[in-house]
C-alpha cells in the first residue's frame, strides 16, 4: 500500500527538533519560522512539554468521556482565565475543522436556524460543514455543496446587514485574521459593527481563532485587539504544540443538552496534558508579550523592503506579499538559507514561528532575506 498522494512534498524529512531548529535525516540544519502551519507554539521538544507528556503516558494515556477526567476541568479553568473568557464553557475535540463543525452545530441548535454567513477568502477546515464555509470551491466535493452558507466581502458591513436582515441566519463565522488567504485582517470598525449586527438579528458570532489565537498576535485571541467579545471561539493549532486537540469556548447564554455534542478522543488525558503544558510555558516565559515584541521587530525590519509589496498581520502572524520580480523567494529561503516559511499562493510568504522565537533568530532571518534580495 502507498500513501494517498494529495500533498506536494519537499524532499526534506525532519527527524529532530529543538525550539526553532530542525535537523533532517541527512543532518542538515534548518530554522523553522512556520511551525507546521502555526502549530508549534512553544518550540519543538520544550523540556517541560516533553516531561509532562512522558509522565502522563506512564500513568494513563486514554480513557473515554464516559468517566470523570480532572485534566479537562483544569484545562477549562486555566484557558478561561488566561483568555479572559472564564465564564464560558469548553468543549474539547481533536482538530480545528472539528472545532468549527461543533461551533456551527451549537449555533444552529441554539437559534433553531440553518444558514451561516462566512467571508470571502475564508478558510475554516476540510470537513463537511467547515469546508462548506471555506471560500475555495476546489476543495469542496459535491457532497459539501449547500445553500446554507452565504459569503460576504470582508470589512463590508452593508453586505453583512443585507444578508442578516433576511432573518434566516444562525451564525456568522469569521477568522480573527484570515490565514490561508494571505493574512487579511478585519478592521476594528468592522468587528464592532459585526458584533452589533449579530446582536440585532439574533445571530451567534463565531470567532475562528484556530490559527490566529493562543497568543500569536500579541493578544491571546486576535479579536481582542478590537475590543469585541464572541459568543463562540474555536481554537486548535497552537493549543497543544503538535498534539491533536481542538477546543470550542461557548457563551453561558448557550445552554448544553446531553447528546448535543460528543467525541471519542476529544479531551483525552494526553491531549489535556499537552495543552496544560503549553499554557504553563506561555505564562512562565511571557510568550504573548514575546510575540508582540518580535512582531514589532519584523514589521520595522520589513518597512520599505525592496522585495515587499505589502506587510500584513500582527505579532507572529505575518504575511509578506512579494513584488512580482521576487516570486520564488520562498524556495530560495528554504534551499539556500535553510529557513522554513509558509505561503499563500506564489505571491505571499507567511511567517508563523513558535512564540519562543528569539530576537537573534529573527535578525538572522532578516539578514538572509536581505542578502537574497539585494
Amino acid at each position: 500500500m502507498n500513501l494517498f498522494d494529495v500533498y506536494p512534498l519537499w524532499d526534506i524529512e525532519p527527524v529532530r527538533g529543538q525550539d526553532t531548529t530542525l535537523w533532517d535525516k541527512n543532518g542538515e540544519v534548518y530554522t523553522d519560522l512556520y511551525g507546521g502551519h502555526a502549530v508549534i507554539s512553544v518550540g519543538h521538544c520544550h523540556p517541560h512539554y516533553v516531561k509532562k507528556i512522558s509522565e502522563q503516558v506512564g500513568k494513563l494515556g486514554f480513557y473515554s468521556n464516559a468517566v470523570q477526567n480532572g485534566l479537562q476541568k483544569e484545562l477549562a479553568a486555566r484557558l478561561g482565565k488566561i483568555s479572559g473568557y472564564d465564564d464560558y464553557a469548553l468543549f474539547l475535540c481533536n482538530s480545528g475543522a472539528e472545532a468549527n463543525e461543533n461551533a456551527l452545530k451549537v449555533a444552529s441548535f441554539h437559534t433553531g436556524k440553518a444558514k451561516v454567513l462566512a467571508f470571502r477568502k475564508a478558510f475554516h477546515g476540510r470537513t463537511s460543514g467547515a469546508v462548506a464555509a471555506t471560500d475555495n470551491p476546489k476543495i469542496q466535493a459535491p457532497f459539501n455543496s449547500t445553500d446554507n452558507i452565504v459569503f460576504a466581502p470582508l470589512n463590508d458591513l452593508e453586505a453583512v446587514d443585507a444578508e442578516l436582515s433576511r432573518g434566516s441566519f444562525a451564525a456568522v463565522i469569521i477568522e480573527g485574521i484570515q490565514g490561508v488567504a494571505g493574512i487579511y485582517e478585519p478592521t476594528t470598525e468592522f468587528m464592532l459593527g459585526l458584533r452589533a449586527l449579530c446582536d440585532k438579528y439574533g445571530c451567534v458570532l463565531i470567532l475562528d481563532e484556530i490559527q490566529s489565537g493562543y497568543g500569536r498576535t500579541g493578544k491571546f485571541f486576535a479579536h481582542q485587539h478590537h475590543g469585541v467579545k464572541a459568543d463562540i471561539i474555536t481554537t486548535a493549532k497552537g493549543m497543544a504544540n503538535g498534539f491533536p486537540i481542538g477546543g470550542v469556548l461557548i457563551s453561558p447564554e448557550i445552554k448544553p443538552v446531553y447528546g448535543m455534542l460528543g467525541t471519542t478522543f476529544g479531551g483525552n488525558h494526553l491531549a489535556c496534558t499537552a495543552a496544560l503544558a503549553v499554557l504553563d510555558i506561555i505564562e512562565k516565559e511571557n510568550l504573548v508579550e514575546n510575540a508582540a515584541k518580535i512582531g514589532e521587530y519584523f514589521e520595522s525590519a520589513f518597512k520599505d523592503d525592496k522585495a515587499v509589496k505589502e506587510y500584513r498581520g500582527k505579532g507572529l502572524m505575518i504575511g509578506l506579499e512579494l513584488k512580482d520580480e521576487y516570486v520564488g523567494l520562498r524556495n530560495k529561503l528554504l534551499f539556500e538559507k535553510h529557513f522554513f516559511t509558509g505561503a499563500a499562493g506564489a505571491q505571499v510568504i507567511r511567517l508563523l514561528p513558535s512564540l519562543t522565537v528569539s530576537q537573534e533568530t529573527a535578525e538572522t532571518f532578516v539578514a538572509a532575506w536581505k542578502e537574497l534580495t539585494k
